[in-house]
């Protein structure tokens, strides 16, 4: 028995030609192993290597920093040390400004007067009751100790401390209110006390008087009133050129260093020649002698003395 194929239609084959046709195209077969590209190859054929990336990363940031160099406004902005510098240089700048005003210069000269003055009297406290000592000893003469007359004398030389201390604290207080007190009573009170201060404390420790003679002991207790006699002759020569210092210019009068000098000299002879150191009409000599200034500037002296400038 024979079969009969049917003869396939021409327009049926073109249809099922173009249905694979589409088939393939829409799914392509996969390629052998060997003949798909990797990631190196791809690499090679476009030359986008990991080299030629880097390199031109680094061409890129160097051309953005390029750029950036060329603006100075980072240059503008202070750093924290310019900016403590320039505020330091302010203040200095102020500091200078405020020592030159008028009052300020006042100020300081009063606080300066006053820390002296504090200082001298401490030393001066100091230097009479290094003295008490030796007071005592002149005052009890051998006294048993313990006894109503050994006691008594610890008290000689505080009361004489206490009031030579009311002296020279009231003309050290009246000074830094720009008021010297020169009174020639108070000035031999002064070296009245001073003088039995050491004499009291020299007295027994004297060539004459001592049976054996050392001088570091008659040096050591005669230190105390000596101090004492230093400060209440310096204190009121101090004070003096302290309460004419920063006065202004009388009108008229000559300005500059020459004449604020000539006026201290006046000032400190007038302060000596109250005190007694130097005569009421000191010749020039002796004012240049005393004060170790210029023969100039002692006769500048002697003539505004005389003239009662």
């Amino acid at each position: 028995m024979s079969l009969i194929t049917p003869t396939p239609d021409p327009d049926e084959v073109s249809r099922g030609l173009a249905a694979l046709e589409h088939h393939l195209a829409q799914h392509p077969p996969p390629l052998p192993a060997a003949d798909v590209p990797d990631q190196t190859d791809r690499e090679e054929v476009s030359g986008e290597t990991a080299r030629v990336r880097r390199l031109r990363a680094e061409v890129a940031e160097a051309r953005r920093l390029a750029e950036l160099q060329d603006d100075d406004t980072p240059l503008l902005v202070e750093s924290a040390r310019v900016r403590r510098l320039r505020q330091a240089a302010h203040e200095a700048g102020r500091l200078a400004e405020l020592a030159q005003d008028p009052a300020m210069r006042i100020y300081q000269s009063m606080r300066v007067r006053r820390l002296l003055v504090g200082v001298a009297l401490t030393a001066l406290t100091l230097a009479l009751a290094w003295s008490t000592a030796g007071v005592q000893a002149f005052a009890a003469d051998g006294a048993p100790v313990g006894s109503p007359v050994w006691w008594f004398a610890w008290l000689v030389e505080p009361f004489l401390s206490l009031a030579l201390l009311v002296v020279v604290g009231a003309r050290a207080y009246l000074g830094t209110r720009g008021h010297i007190l020169h009174d020639r009573s108070l000035i031999k009170v002064e070296r009245l006390f001073l003088t039995l201060t050491v004499g009291m404390n020299a007295w027994p420790y004297l060539p004459l008087v001592t049976e054996t003679f050392n001088l570091a002991r008659l040096v050591l207790h005669i230190l105390g009133p000596v101090v004492a006699v230093a400060i209440t002759t310096a204190l009121p020569i101090i004070l003096a050129a302290f309460s004419h210092l920063d006065q202004p210019t009388p009108t008229g009068a000559p300005t500059g260093p020459t004449y604020r000098t000539n006026t201290e000299l006046v000032n400190r002879v007038r302060a000596l020649i109250q005190i007694g150191e130097l005569p009421d009409s000191p010749s020039a000599t002796r004012i240049q002698r005393t004060l170790r200034c210029g023969m100039d500037d002692a006769r500048a002296v002697r003539d505004a003395l005389a003239g009662g400038a």
